[in-house]
């Protein structure tokens, strides 16, 4: 409960819990997603680059449905009544998701088929409807038919016989109706479109002038059919005999969250195994897309075959499962993309020539040594600005083979298929180190790859850990320990984001290499935290989750309350993907209430309710959406000018203080600190894809008529990358 100041002799009090100051998760994060898709609307946006964001925004949609969704319908099944702090039941998120989601689905396929479908023919990208191909093409079609698709195929009938086929998980299928013409019966099949093919079929390139006659001089035309279409107008191979009478286009998305009992499973692994091969199978469907011109009759029998209600089918004009089209992000036309970026490579790691290969016949040259670097000063990294093989791969790749390196330990989240980083720590196991790596076996949707990875480092002699009971492990860190002529010491890298090659180059994240001898300890006992027993509660540095990072977060609050109330002034300066946290919120409202300024940047969900009257009138929300992904996390707190500036792993979610393992580190060198600092201010500044978040919800788009003064944070933190590098 918090208090305000005394009217007409009376106090008026705020409940700090009342859902009015609260929005709700499920639809801040539906907002979110529709700030990606407005990429795809934005006509500033170069053309496949909108391709790709309605891809991402119909890939996003899909696993909220698979987890969000479909655990929301679980609670209703299980009759939970228990309400959010927005003061909804799950129905009543279930309903409002409905509400919210169909017009804008319905918005991304009509402006697809309205707008960008014409563009992409103005720019020689024809996507063709079977009817539209001449005889030469559909000559082509059926070969390809005969030849490539149709081995593949398998129609299943539905009659007494043959029961409703199991429907898998993200499937886009054709509802066959034909007739047998010798008895006038009617029946129903499904055919399954294989996804092992590519999504879009590609005709034979052609190359045209503008009058239409071939010449060697002119553009290249080029030309798909949907995969679907070119099955659709070959079903007599697959039902020959019978009249084919209609087919119709429809997909599903099934439960695809794992529940996991920890504390049953006696071999983590052989665990998450287990529910892997359940997820293929898929749990209840909790969506269904169709194409809206499909019959009554039809749609009611899948609908009842799928135990869905009608809000739970969304019907769109034209193509089911867009997220295809980031296929199309292939095509070699530079001029439709983005310009290429080429990551930076810092002036620490410019110099240090090639990595030793052989570690027992090495002498590093100490003006070229990666170590000697760090031992020097504090390195700050911003990826994608920065180079993630140039820095951290590089990091990791020396130690492997450094002689002097003993161990290295590391936490691994995500990483790639063909991960640099993981075969680096297997050579630093071939090569004699100790290499201690906790792969978190439950990071959703990578559990596979990295059940992989994990079999593979076992097999050469790395120590392996599953995680902690309970929790996952989403730290970023990785921690190097090499003798030295002064005796052991400890080189560390803190980030914000996964090791992982390929988002690196996608994904805004920061990372901190240092030999800091506290941050070093803190490190070492965090590791011993996560793979044997410790019930460490004390770090000197540290900010860790599920032990101190809330109770750390609120008391830095409380510093900048205090404050204000002394007169000093207040001041915090948050970025981070999300903020859910009740007891977090509660606490920047009442920072809010003592005068404290408070500028957050928040890519997703946010849930605090900004530029509401004695409640959170100091506090201004932006989410900036754009060609990266932002994915750091910044945390800037005043301190009377004393001022303290942290990166980390963590957001500002109960699933992250509370059942995840985290670490937040200080940034403690002065010039790095600032370079912090600018970076916030520059996002802060961003007129060109940052959004306000209004009292009501509802987030406003930045706009600069004059493209002079158009300040994008991405392309402003290119240029002073590229400024550094020269």
């Amino acid at each position: 409960m918090a208090k305000t100041k005394k009217t007409q002799g009376k106090t008026t009090e705020i409940n700090l819990k009342d859902p009015q100051y609260y929005f709700n998760r499920e639809l801040s994060w539906v907002e979110f997603n529709y700030r990606v898709l407005y990429e795809a609307l934005d006509e500033r946006t170069p053309l496949l680059e909108r391709l790709k964001f309605l891809a991402i925004f119909s890939s996003n949609l899909d696993e909220f449905f698979m987890v969000r969704v479909a655990g929301l319908k679980q609670q209703v099944e299980a009759q939970v009544s228990s309400l959010t702090p927005d003061g909804r039941t799950p129905q009543e998120q279930l309903d409002a998701i409905s509400d919210r989601l169909h017009p804008i689905v319905a918005q991304q396929h009509h402006h697809f088929h309205t707008q960008l479908r014409p563009l992409l023919v103005e720019h020689g990208i024809h996507i063709l409807d079977y009817m539209d191909l001449n005889q030469e093409q559909r000559t082509y079609l059926q070969r390809f038919f005969e030849e490539e698709i149709f081995p593949v195929l398998t129609p299943l009938a539905v009659d007494p016989g043959h029961p409703f086929p199991y429907i898998s998980n993200l499937s886009l299928n054709l509802a066959v109706v034909v007739k047998d013409p010798e008895t006038e019966q009617e029946y129903f099949a499904r055919v399954k479109v294989p996804r092992v093919l590519p999504r879009f079929v590609q005709l034979p390139l052609q190359v045209r002038d503008s009058s239409g006659s071939q010449s060697p001089e002119t553009r290249k035309l080029w030309q798909f059919v949907p995969l679907e279409q070119a099955i659709a107008h070959n079903l007599e191979f697959l039902f020959p005999g019978m009249n084919i009478l209609e087919y119709h286009p429809f997909r599903i998305t099934r439960n695809a969250d794992i529940a996991l009992e920890e504390q049953e499973a006696d071999d983590l692994l052989l665990a998450i195994e287990q529910e892997l091969r359940k997820r293929r199978v898929g749990g209840s469907v909790v969506r269904m897309e169709i194409q809206a011109d499909m019959p009554t009759s039809v749609r009611e029998m899948l609908t009842q075959e799928m135990g869905l209600t009608h809000h739970e089918v969304y019907k769109v004009e034209g193509l089911l499962g867009l997220g295809d089209l980031m296929s199309f992000m292939s095509l070699p036309l530079p001029e439709l993309k983005d310009p290429p970026w080429n990551p930076v490579i810092p002036p620490p790691f410019r110099n240090l020539g090639e990595l030793p290969q052989d570690p027992n016949n090495v002498e590093i040259d100490e003006t070229e040594d990666l170590f000697a670097a760090i031992r020097a000063r504090d390195l700050l990294l911003h990826h994608p600005y920065h180079s993630f093989a140039a820095t951290v791969q590089r990091f990791i790749t020396q130690a492997a083979y450094d002689p002097a390196v003993l161990a290295i330990k590391m936490t691994l989240y995500r990483t790639s298929g063909d991960s640099p980083i993981v075969n680096a720590l297997i050579a630093a196991a071939e090569n004699g180190k100790q290499v201690a790596v906790l792969v978190e076996l439950k990071a959703r949707f990578d559990e596979e790859n990295n059940i992989l990875w994990a079999r593979k480092l076992e097999k050469v002699g790395v120590h392996v850990v599953y995680g902690l009971v309970g929790l996952k492990t989403h730290t970023k860190t990785a921690m190097v320990v090499r003798r030295e002529t002064d005796g052991i010491r400890r080189y560390v890298h803190i980030g914000t984001g996964n090791y992982n090659p390929k988002t690196a180059r996608i994904y805004t994240d920061l990372g901190l290499i240092t030999c800091r001898d506290d941050l070093g300890a803190d490190l070492t006992d965090l590791f011993n935290y996560l793979t044997g027993y410790s019930r460490q509660r004390s770090y000197r540095k540290l900010l860790v989750a599920p032990v101190n990072i809330r109770d750390r977060m609120m008391a830095l609050i409380q510093r900048e309350i205090e404050n204000c109330k002394n007169g000093l002034g207040g001041r915090i300066v948050a970025k981070m993907n999300s903020l859910v946290d009740q007891k977090i919120i509660a606490k920047l409202y009442e920072a809010s209430r003592a005068g404290v300024k408070i500028d957050l940047i928040v890519r997703g969900i946010c849930c605090l309710r900004p530029g509401v009257a004695r409640v959170s009138e100091n506090i201004r929300i932006i989410s900036i959406v754009g060609r990266y992904l932002e994915h750091s996390r910044i945390f800037y707190f005043h301190n009377n000018g004393d001022e303290e500036v942290f990166i980390g792993s963590a957001d500002w979610m109960p699933r992250n203080l509370n059942r995840r393992v985290e670490a937040i580190a200080p940034v403690e060198d002065p010039d790095l600190s600032k370079d912090l600092q600018e970076i916030l201010g520059i996002m802060l500044a961003d007129n060109r894809q940052a959004w306000d978040l209004q009292p009501d919800g509802s987030y406003v788009k930045r706009r600069c008529e004059d493209k002079a003064s158009e300040q994008s944070s991405h392309n402003i933190l290119m240029e002073m990358a590229l400024q550094q590098g020269h």
